[in-house]
């Protein structure tokens, strides 16, 4: 019986595994639902990885107490965040500087650091967006069980070991 990847591919002969086909499944299915996020991301300037940055960015603004100075995140760590590994994340960053949606400064106890913070038009950027991703994200995964959803992420993180 030939499989919907299969199909989708057009494979006439049958994967040599099961694994292999649950691995070139889940790569087609990221790579399909990473060129629908940048479709959807595309009409605001953005890419997956610089809403990405944006994201990380916001998250680390929320976490401070009211009232304290946002101190920003370095390249690093930034880097270390990304859900897709990316390898120029300074260019990346300098491009969003440039479009206003973050700043970036010097660190003040090591100069050779640059502190990356969210601008406020960057939140207002995000703001407009989240709830598009949102849908969609949702419309994606609603085939699977709100039961399953949970089970689902488990696999993938047991698959990314």
């Amino acid at each position: 019986m030939v499989s919907k990847l299969q199909e989708e591919i057009q494979q006439v002969a049958p994967f040599r595994s099961l694994k292999e086909e649950a691995f070139l499944n889940l790569s087609r299915s990221a790579a399909v639902l990473e060129h629908q996020l940048e479709q959807t991301l595309r009409p605001h300037g953005l890419s997956p990885t610089q809403y990405n940055v944006l994201r990380i960015l916001r998250g680390a603004r929320r976490q401070l107490a009211e009232g304290a100075e946002d101190p920003g995140l370095g390249q690093n760590e930034i880097r270390d965040r990304l859900v897709a590994q990316v390898p120029d994340v300074p260019r990346i960053l300098e491009r969003m500087e440039r479009a206003g949606w973050l700043t970036r400064t010097r660190g003040t106890s090591d100069r050779r650091t640059t502190l990356a913070r969210i601008t406020e038009s960057g939140m207002a950027l995000l703001g407009g967006i989240d709830c598009k991703v949102e849908a969609w994200m949702n419309g994606k995964l609603s085939e699977i069980p709100e039961n399953e959803i949970a089970r689902f992420s488990e696999l993938l993180t047991m698959a990314r070991r």
